[in-house]
C-alpha cells in the first residue's frame, strides 16, 4: 500500500450484489471518492412471474448513471482487460458472489478490499451474520480486509464491533452491519488516500467457517435445548425462517426465547404444545422435554407472520395444547 497518491480522492471499481452491498456503495457515492465502474451478478429471475430482475447494486448504479459490468466469470482475459480499462486505484468487493482470481486481485493499483460481516478470523464464508447469532456470540462486526486468493484470509485493515443480545435477529444484525460496513469502508478509503492503512495478518487461532444457509436446516428439532432453538429462530429471521410441522403442515416460527417450566406443565415429549401465555406459544423441548421454548411470533400454514397474541385471538384451535409439533397429527 505504499504507492498511494496522498490526499487525492481514489478511483474505485465497486463489486457487489445484494442489499447489504448496496449500503456500502451508497456510502462511497456520498464520499469524496469516485466510483468509476460497478460489477454485479447477472440479472436473475425473481417473483411469481420469474422476470429477470437486476440486483440492488445494479439498480443503485444505474440511478447514478454508472457503467455496470455483469460478467459470468472474471477468469477470462477479456473480462480482466475490461476491468483494467477502468484504471482504478482500488476495487471494493462486498458480497459480490464471484471468485476473484489472483490476476484480478493484481489489477487495481492498491489491490482489492473486502467488507466482511464478521470479526475475522471468526466466521469466514457465506453466512457470517446468521451463524454468529446461532452460535450465541455476544458481538459481531465489520472487518475491512485486503483480499488475497484465499477464502476471507487476507490481512485486516480496520475493524468495527457491534453487540448481539438475546433479541437480535438475522434481519436486525444484517441492517446494522450493512450501515456499519459503509461507514467502515469510507473511513478506510479516507485513511488509504491520506496516510495509508496498517495491515494486520489474521491470527491462526479462532478460525471458523460460516456455511451457506439452506431451507432444510431451518426445520427445528425440539430435542435441542431452548437456548439453541431460540438462537436459531432469531438467526433465521427473515430467511430461511425456522419451521416445524403442525399436523403435517409447515408452522413457521419467527421469534422465540427461553421460558421457565411451570408446575402445571404436564410431562410431554419434545415438541409438545404446553399451555399458552396470552401472547406466546410454549413448546416443550430439550433432550428430556423438560425445557420450554416461548414463541411470540409465528406463521400458520397459509397465513401471514403474526404476533402470537393475534394468532391466538383468531386461530387458537389450530395450536391447542397437547398437540405435538414436528409430526403429522400427533397429540402427546
Amino acid at each position: 500500500m505504499s504507492h498511494r497518491v496522498e490526499g487525492q480522492p481514489l478511483r474505485i471499481v465497486f463489486a457487489g450484489t445484494p442489499d447489504f452491498a448496496a449500503e456500502s456503495l451508497k456510502a462511497v457515492l456520498a464520499s469524496r471518492h469516485q466510483v468509476v465502474g460497478v460489477y454485479t451478478q447477472p440479472d436473475r429471475p425473481a417473483g411469481r412471474g420469474r422476470k429477470l430482475t437486476p440486483s440492488p447494486v445494479k439498480r443503485l448504479a444505474l440511478e447514478h448513471e454508472l457503467p455496470v459490468e455483469q460478467p459470468l466469470s472474471l477468469k477470462d482475459e477479456e473480462a480482466q482487460r475490461r476491468l483494467a480499462e477502468f484504471e482504478a486505484d482500488v476495487m471494493i468487493v462486498v458480497a459480490y458472489g464471484l471468485l476473484l482470481p489472483q490476476a484480478v486481485l493484481d489489477i487495481p493499483r492498491l489491490g482489492c478490499l473486502n467488507v466482511h460481516a464478521s470479526l475475522l478470523p471468526r466466521w469466514r464464508g457465506a453466512a457470517p451474520i446468521q451463524r454468529a447469532i446461532e452460535a450465541g456470540d455476544s458481538e459481531s462486526g465489520i472487518t475491512l480486509m485486503q483480499m488475497d486468493a484465499g477464502l476471507d484470509t487476507g490481512d485486516m485493515l480496520l475493524i468495527k464491533r457491534t453487540a448481539i443480545d438475546d433479541t437480535t435477529t438475522g434481519g436486525d444484525l444484517h441492517d446494522r452491519l450493512a450501515a456499519l460496513g459503509g461507514e467502515t469502508l469510507v473511513e478506510g478509503l479516507d485513511a488509504l488516500a491520506e496516510q495509508g492503512l496498517t495491515a494486520t495478518p489474521q491470527p491462526q487461532d479462532g478460525v471458523t467457517y460460516a456455511s451457506k444457509l439452506s431451507k432444510p436446516e431451518a426445520e427445528l428439532d425440539f430435542h435441542q435445548p431452548a437456548a439453541a432453538l431460540s438462537r436459531r429462530i432469531r438467526a433465521f429471521n427473515p430467511w430461511p425462517v425456522a419451521w416445524t410441522r403442525l399436523e403435517g403442515e409447515p408452522l413457521r416460527l419467527w421469534f422465540a426465547e427461553e421460558d421457565q417450566r411451570r408446575p402445571a406443565d404436564p410431562a410431554g415429549a419434545p415438541g409438545t404444545l404446553l399451555a399458552h401465555d396470552a401472547d406466546a406459544l410454549r413448546i416443550a423441548c430439550g433432550p428430556q422435554g423438560d425445557e420450554v421454548l416461548r414463541v411470540t411470533r409465528a406463521q400458520l400454514p397459509g397465513g401471514k407472520p403474526l404476533a402470537v397474541r393475534d394468532l391466538l385471538n383468531s386461530r387458537a384451535e389450530r395450536v391447542r395444547p397437547g398437540l405435538r409439533l414436528g409430526v403429522a397429527g400427533e397429540s402427546s
